[in-house]
């Protein structure tokens, strides 16, 4: 700004050192990752973690800004959309599938 002040943005709310802990654990223990953030209301936003080894799980942040901060301090690559290569190399484990059928939708 003309002004000479500071026009660089900042997080208001500190990222959680056990969100980034949490992501680069993963990454390590899958050969590296990709991850999608996914905007869910009040309750702020999913990490979902795709490993190179097609194994996934997810994470919680506060919101969005703080999600990216935390994937870009773990050296996790964020992917825009869920693209097919993406989703090609996830492999759901067999819990989960046994879980998901016994999910009851409701309306």
């Amino acid at each position: 700004m003309a002004d000479g002040s500071d026009t660089t943005m900042t997080l208001s709310r500190p990222v959680p050192g056990s969100l980034i802990t949490g992501i680069k654990s993963f990454a390590d223990d899958h050969g590296g990752a990709k991850a999608v953030i996914e905007y869910v209301g009040r309750r702020g936003a999913r990490i979902v973690l795709v490993g190179e080894d097609g194994v996934w799980g997810d994470q919680m942040a506060e919101g969005t800004d703080i999600a990216r901060s935390a994937c870009a301090q773990a050296g996790v690559t964020i992917e825009n959309a869920w693209e097919r290569e993406l989703l090609e190399q996830m492999r759901p484990s067999n819990d989960l599938w046994r879980s998901m059928g016994r999910r009851v939708l409701s309306r």
